[in-house]
């Protein structure tokens, strides 16, 4: 029996150091990525991947080791899984919403309407009338339901 508890420890440490490992990657990642996109992409995918092999790796020690298992890891893990993603969604849709810079691979992408970067003032204008526009309208209207 105590080898299989040896064995099952070693998993857990494998779990912890893979978890510490996708960090290292996650963090590197943060520094190394040009724009907020791809830091969210770098910061979201891998930080819920290590936190989900760490708290595993947790979660199976205290399992073997203490002979109980932790409520508190099991829903650490379950709301991390759940907000980290949502979290970053939600901030990468800010970002695109305020026009943060977004790199451009190639001379293809730079020409979409993503990168507004090559507009002049006047156009960068009528976009923000006809923006300004759809929203009247779109509030207008839902007044008008509510008044009806």
């Amino acid at each position: 029996m105590a080898m299989t508890n040896d064995i099952i420890e070693l998993l857990a440490a494998f779990l912890v150091f893979a978890g510490s490992l996708i960090a290292l990657v996650s963090a590197i990642g943060l520094v190394r990525f040009r724009d907020v996109f791809l830091r969210i992409h770098a910061a979201t995918k891998a930080s819920t991947a290590s936190v989900l092999l760490t708290l595993v790796g947790v979660f199976i020690y205290f399992i073997i080791a203490q002979g109980y298992y932790s409520v508190r890891t099991l829903l650490a893990l379950v709301f991390i899984n759940i907000t980290a993603p949502v979290g970053g969604h939600l901030i990468s849709r800010a970002a695109y919403r305020t026009g943060a810079y977004m790199y451009q691979k190639n001379a293809a992408q730079q020409n979409t309407d993503l990168n507004k970067e090559h507009l002049d003032e006047e156009a960068k204008r009528q976009i923000r009338i006809e923006k300004r526009a759809k929203r009247r309208k779109r509030i207008y209207s839902r007044l008008d339901k509510d008044d009806n």
